[in-house]
């Protein structure tokens, strides 16, 4: 078994303000912390992490709460693939999300050729769509730390989106008489 190293932060805020325990929330679900749970999250173990993480524990003091940063590692392989899991699952379920909005990307591209719709205005509103998927996959592989599932789906899921927004851009360049 290769012992992958975790950081455990374990915390606890009060309860209000409420917004204060929000942000906390925000940051760590942020960095792609999994909670095992309540106030317990694992990260891997890097520099990037526990640099971060000093930081939400400074976040945690300020709000008048209590934390715990320790480096750690499961007692066994069954351990490790549990917590393993469960980062896996959490991107998993962020990639799902992504490809349903790559369907939704598809439909609405489909719907301009459906209607005729071939204006620039049409086409730079699906370009900015279209940026806004790649950022978003592009944040979620960079939470993705050990080779989630769906993760080549939703690759070529966003192959495919540009590739309909490249049909689309040829229709509309066609309709306005730019083509080669």
């Amino acid at each position: 078994m290769t012992e992958l190293a975790w950081l455990l932060l374990t915390y606890k805020v009060p309860a209000e303000p409420s917004a204060r325990r929000i942000a906390i929330w925000r940051k760590l679900k942020g960095m792609g912390a999994v909670y095992l749970q309540n106030g317990v999250c694992v990260l891997p173990r890097t520099d990037d992490h526990l640099r971060r993480l000093k930081m939400i524990e400074n976040d945690i003091a300020e709000a008048g709460g209590e934390a715990v940063l320790l480096q750690t590692i499961a007692l066994d392989a069954a351990q490790e693939a549990r917590v393993v899991g469960r980062f896996k699952a959490d991107r998993d379920e962020a990639y799902a999300e992504f490809i349903d909005k790559c369907d939704d990307f598809e439909r609405e591209v489909a719907k301009e050729i459906t209607a005729g719709h071939y204006s620039y205005a049409e086409l730079e509103e699906n370009d900015a769509d279209l940026k806004k998927l790649q950022g978003w996959l592009d944040r979620i592989g960079k939470l993705d730390f050990y080779g989630a599932d769906r993760a080549e789906e939703a690759r070529r899921r966003l192959k495919g989106c540009e590739a309909v927004l490249d049909d689309y851009a040829r229709r509309v360049f066609d309709a306005k008489g730019e083509s080669d």
